[in-house]
């Protein structure tokens, strides 16, 4: 009877909203596609190599990835059942890093340096870089720590199938920050004759979208709540089984861009993933459709 009641009070209660409350992360997410929108005009015109190792076309990719990284926690940290202090500390920390990390990875290519494992820097060049690694051991601080609390968090909560997306999305996101760690013991993003980590932390990061989409389209979909968690529950364990794929094929120092039995199965899980967004997607559809025809039939 208890948890009845509880859950009464659950779906009685205003459903919570993305982005609610975080104008300030919203803000620091676009700054960094401005900033990248920026440095594109830049290269348009005067290139991307700034010697003696700097590349614009980092900054360009990193300031980009770092602002849809941030907006994507925007988009989630109202989900959280956090308090106002605890939540208005992880808004700022993730916003004080987010604007070193612009600040460091931007004004070093264009001076030319590496930010992070220069070889030609000065002492401070490679205090900063030091510091790079510190800010960015706070960032993956941060991501197990919110992932902890969304997998502790205890139903019934509202809006549940998006819960279920991002306790999936958090799973790869820790995937891309061990790939980062990897990146700062190896001291470079190229291990053996062909493994580049930067492939799967890359990846990793971007399940904040693509297993926290469906799961967002799904909710508006008017069929069986078992069938949208089936849905989800096959789109995010294939995401991770390519994730799996990625990531032995990098550690054994080979390409993810060749046709060997990793990446194969990468890509077959990757179809299977898509191939759910796609179901998603004619769901929603075909609700659109009825949702019209009753209209028309009212009427």
């Amino acid at each position: 009877m208890l948890k009845l009641m509880k859950a009464s009070r659950v779906e009685n209660s205003r459903s919570v909203k993305l982005f609610e409350g975080e104008r300030a992360l919203v803000f620091t997410g676009i700054f960094g596609f401005i900033l990248s929108a920026g440095i594109a005009v830049y290269m348009f015109f005067q290139g991307a190599i700034i010697l003696p190792e700097g590349n614009l076309k980092d900054a360009f990719s990193f300031n980009a990835a770092i602002g849809i990284y941030i907006l994507s926690i925007a988009a989630i940290l109202p989900l959280t059942s956090l308090n106002t202090k605890k939540r208005k500390i992880v808004r700022w920390v993730f916003i004080i890093t987010s604007f070193y990390c612009y600040t460091i990875e931007t004004m070093q290519n264009f001076r030319g340096i590496i930010p992070r494992f220069s070889r030609q820097g000065t002492v401070v060049d490679m205090a900063a870089g030091i510091l790079f690694g510190v800010v960015s051991l706070v960032l993956v601080i941060l991501a197990v720590y919110l992932s902890v609390h969304f997998f502790r968090m205890k139903k019934p909560f509202r809006r549940p199938l998006l819960i279920m997306g991002v306790r999936y999305a958090f799973i790869s996101v820790l995937a891309a920050n061990i790939a980062g760690l990897w990146m700062i013991l190896l001291q470079d993003r190229l291990i053996g004759g062909g493994g580049n980590v930067i492939v799967l932390h890359g990846i990793g990061f971007h399940a904040l979208q693509t297993l926290i989409l469906p799961a967002w389209l799904l909710e508006k979909a008017q069929i069986s709540e078992s069938f949208k968690k089936g849905l989800i529950h096959a789109g995010g364990i294939a995401w991770m089984l390519m994730i799996v794929m990625i990531s032995i094929q990098t550690a054994l120092g080979k390409t993810v861009f060749q046709l060997t039995t990793f990446p194969i199965l990468a890509c077959l899980f990757l179809l299977i993933w898509f191939g759910t967004v796609i179901v998603t997607c004619r769901l929603l559809l075909k609700c659109k459709r009825e949702l019209t025809v009753t209209a028309e039939v009212l009427e």
